[in-house]
Formats: structure tokens, C-alpha cells, sequence
């Protein structure tokens, strides 16, 4: 058997990056490693990969032993289609050097068709390119498609009841996209092959390829010539716009003509702090954005979970459902109380119910209730009425009490060169308050959180639960206690 040079990975790979690609292939030991969010997003296209295998049931398997034994698959799907089998997962062709792995062939009265699953909730060209490289291999090793299709996630599904995949899935064919495509392959993949065939590395700078469509797990590599804080930082200025600047021969903030960077007032006041290490106070809209806080006090953050096959009833794909939130309190300045909400981590028991419960009780009716990005608890409040219409008095209650404690920072009214640019909490904290850090805890930051609950609920966690229980509610307690603190370091002000 021809021996593989491309597999439909790395045919991406390369079209988005051909640095990348040579890297892959001789200097693979140069990759990012892989971040237990972005390994739960794969176990994620994993699982909804076998989900999707209902759709069309009773199905032969190529799955090869071990992933380093792919050419078992080839066999496999060519004993299984001389058998007469009409329904094979994860079939696996290779045509001039590339091999590819389709999730489902299937053979009605028609003929043979393909479906390619995502767990995405659209169609992207760079899907289009992936059913083309696909369709190439098959066509070419002998079997006569009559169409390609790619399966995806249907946003609009509400559970009720057992999953039904027919209304999960949408099955969109892409044929006529991918025949447009299909010629320019051949060509391609010769390009490929004297690339991976050179003695050198190719010379291809940085630029927005390098995270787009992905991102690229060679970054470390090929970035390492870019300071750790530099104009590829600054807030809120866009990307061409960045690589124009180093394009230009600009990487340091002491490289930006101010004069003529037509940076905005918030851009240059990054910048300026930076380049002459100083501190912006904005005292008067501080003490009026301090001046009207009713107490009790209240501190609240939520963390929430996702996935994209919903686990509850009344859930949606990638709903964002609340499961955990902490809470501090002051009735008078100086007291703290301290009150925490972890829902069980069961697929049995929505997080939601108890959650909204117990918030209702904690926060009590009166007093000022201070959240840091103010969008995010009051949807997550607004989703919570839709489901449950009979607290809708009391939550609106909470949530016409929200005030946002983000907004002297987003606005640049307290600015710090620690802060390097971003008003998130995470960077405010540190900067205001440098004995606390979230890099003390083993759970660092709100993705983690999500990824890691919504495996104990699944069942998929490998960890010490009770443990990373004990985590969750430290992270989320650090929320909200960093915002008593960062309250106090403007009320100094």
C-alpha cells in the first residue's frame, strides 16, 4: 500500500499554515501542548461523532486497533464494501498519498453517501475544504459518491426526553460546494508533498493565519521573537491593524509613533502608561460611579456549564446553564459574610432548580448587588425566568439591584501599567491587590470551571471529586471576594 504522506489533518494544516505543516511533520516535538479545555473539546467532536452514528443505525465499524495502525482501516473498509455492508463508521480510503476518515458511508438506493460530522453549529469553508479532500480520496479509490453531506448541530433543539438525533443533527449536502473545490486538489496536494520534501524550513512570518481558521500549536515556536507584552496587547485594536505595526517594523510600545499611531484615547493611555510606568486615577467619575451604593452590599459571581448535546430537559445545544455562584455580603463597610452554591453533579438533576432557589434566598430584597460584567449574570438571570416564570418577581428583583463594578476599569477611570490593557478581573485583581492571585488555585480560570463540571456531571471526570469540588468553590470565592477588595482599594481613591 502507497505510503501516506497527508492525512485530511494535515491537508488543513497546510492550507491554513505551510510552515506549519512542514513543522508538524519533522519538528513535531515543537508543538503547544494540549490545554484540558481544548482535550475536552475534542472528547466533545468525539462523543457527538458516535452520537451521530443513530442517525443511521446497525452500522459496521473501521475503527482501527490503535491509532497508529490506521492502514487496518483501509482493509477493513474494503473487506466491509466487497461484503456487501451498506453502513460503515469511520471508513478510511488513501488515493496519492492521503488518507482520510469519513464518520458515516452510507449505501441507500441511490448509491454510496458520505457525512461528515461537526460538532459546530454551522457550516465554515474551511468544512467545505474538508468534505473536498474527503470526497477526492473516495471518488478516486474506486467509489462513485452521490452526494456529501455535513451533520451538524441543530442551536434550536430543546431536549424533552430522550435525545432525538433526527431533531439534534442537521444534514446539510455540500456537494455542489465541494465539486467547486475538488479540481484545485491535485495541484495542492503536489505543493504539499515537495514541501514536506525540502531540507528546510519554510520561511513564513507570523500573521492572522496563525489563528485563523485555528489556532496554531506551533505558536510558542514561531512567536517566541515577540516580547511577552508588546503591541500584539494593546486592548481592543485589531488584529490587521496590530500586523500592520509589526509589519511596519513595530513589536514595543517604544517603537509606536503616538503622534501618528491613530491609536484611540484608551490605546494611548496604555501605551503612555506603559512607556512612563504611571498610574490613571479619573477620582471625579469614581466617587460618582461610588457615590449611590445602597447597602447590604452584595458580591456575586456565577460559573456555568455547556455542552453540545444538551444533558437536561428544557436545554438547549451550548445553552449556557448556571450550576455554581458565590456570594459575599456586607450589611455595614467592613463586615463579610460569605454564602456558595454548588449544584450536584448529576445528569439526573438540572443545576438550575436548587440554584435559583437558594439565590433568591441569599440575596435577600434590598441593597445593591455588584457583579463584575454585568451582561453576563443579568442573561444568565433572564434565561432563569424563561424556565422557571414563577419567581419572575424576585428575580427581576435581582436584577434590578445589579450594578457593575467592572466599568470604572473598562472605562479606564483607574488604569495601571499591571493591568496591560485588559479590564478583566483577572488582570485587575493582581494589579490592585498583588497579595491575591488566581494563580494560587488549581483552578485558575471560569472555562476550567465550566469543562471540569460539566465532565463530573457526564461522567467523564477522572479526578478526586471531592477535591475538585472543594476547588470549584475556592475559584468562585475568589470572584467575589476580589471584589470586595478592588472595592475598597476605589473607595481609597
Amino acid at each position: 500500500m502507497e505510503k501516506t504522506i497527508l492525512s485530511k489533518s494535515t491537508y488543513i494544516r497546510g492550507l491554513q499554515c505551510e510552515k506549519s505543516l512542514y513543522l508538524y511533520k519533522h519538528n513535531y516535538n515543537l508543538r503547544d501542548g494540549i490545554s484540558s479545555q481544548l482535550q475536552a473539546i475534542f472528547n466533545q467532536g468525539t462523543n457527538v461523532g458516535i452520537l451521530s452514528q443513530r442517525l443511521f443505525p446497525n452500522g459496521v465499524d473501521a475503527t482501527p486497533s490503535d491509532h497508529f495502525k490506521i492502514q487496518e482501516s483501509v482493509l477493513k473498509t474494503k473487506e466491509f464494501i466487497d461484503n456487501g455492508e451498506s453502513i460503515i463508521y469511520e471508513a478510511t480510503f488513501q488515493y496519492n498519498g492521503v488518507l482520510v476518515a469519513l464518520d458515516i458511508l452510507v449505501k441507500d438506493e441511490e448509491g454510496w453517501k458520505a457525512f461528515e460530522v461537526k460538532s459546530s453549529t454551522s457550516i465554515s469553508e474551511t468544512y467545505i475544504n474538508d468534505a473536498a479532500i474527503q470526497y477526492y480520496a473516495i471518488t478516486n479509490s474506486g467509489i462513485e459518491l452521490k452526494d456529501i453531506s455535513i451533520v451538524f448541530i441543530n442551536n434550536q433543539y430543546v431536549k424533552n426526553g430522550d435525545i432525538d438525533v433526527n431533531e439534534l443533527f442537521t444534514v446539510e449536502s455540500v456537494l455542489e460546494r465541494v465539486k467547486t473545490v475538488v479540481p484545485t486538489i491535485p495541484n495542492q496536494i503536489e505543493s504539499f508533498k515537495r514541501l514536506i520534501s525540502q531540507d528546510s524550513v519554510p520561511n513564513i512570518d507570523i500573521g492572522i493565519h496563525c489563528s485563523t481558521p485555528y489556532g496554531c500549536d506551533f505558536m510558542s515556536h514561531c512567536w517566541k521573537h515577540i516580547p511577552e507584552y508588546s503591541i500584539f496587547n494593546i486592548s481592543n485594536l485589531y488584529t490587521t491593524k496590530k500586523f500592520e505595526l509589526y509589519e511596519n517594523g513595530i513589536v514595543s510600545f517604544e517603537q509606536i509613533d503616538l503622534k501618528n499611531s491613530k491609536l484611540n484615547p484608551n490605546q494611548l493611555l496604555q501605551v503612555t502608561s506603559e512607556l512612563n510606568n504611571t498610574t490613571y486615577i479619573d477620582r471625579n467619575n469614581i466617587i460618582e460611579f461610588l457615590k449611590d451604593f445602597e447597602y447590604p452590599l452584595y458580591y456575586l459571581d456565577f460559573e456555568t456549564m455547556t455542552s453540545a448535546v444538551p444533558i437536561f430537559d428544557n436545554t438547549r445545544p451550548y445553552q449556557q446553564l448556571v450550576f455554581q455562584y458565590s456570594l459575599h455580603m456586607q450589611t455595614e463597610p467592613g463586615e463579610l459574610e460569605h454564602k456558595e452554591y454548588l449544584a450536584e453533579a448529576s445528569p439526573n438533576i438540572d443545576p438550575r432548580i436548587n440554584f435559583v432557589k437558594q439565590l433568591i434566598s441569599d440575596c435577600g430584597s434590598t441593597g445593591d448587588i455588584l457583579v463584575y460584567n454585568i451582561g453576563f449574570e443579568r442573561g444568565k438571570l433572564k434565561d432563569l425566568i424563561t424556565i422557571f416564570p414563577i419567581y419572575t418577581a424576585e428575580i427581576h428583583n435581582i436584577i434590578g439591584r445589579l450594578k457593575d463594578l467592572m466599568i470604572p476599569f473598562q472605562k479606564k477611570w483607574y488604569y495601571t501599567p499591571a493591568m496591560k490593557g485588559s479590564y478583566s478581573i483577572k488582570y485587575i485583581l493582581p494589579a490592585l491587590v498583588p497579595e491575591l492571585s488566581y494563580q494560587d488555585l488549581e483552578i485558575k480560570e471560569g472555562g476550567t470551571a465550566s469543562s471540569i463540571f460539566t465532565q463530573m456531571v457526564t461522567g467523564e471526570f477522572e479526578g478526586d471529586i471531592d477535591k475538585t469540588k472543594f476547588d470549584l468553590l475556592e475559584y468562585c470565592k475568589l470572584d467575589t471576594y476580589a471584589m470586595v477588595k478592588i472595592l475598597e482599594k476605589l473607595k481609597e481613591v
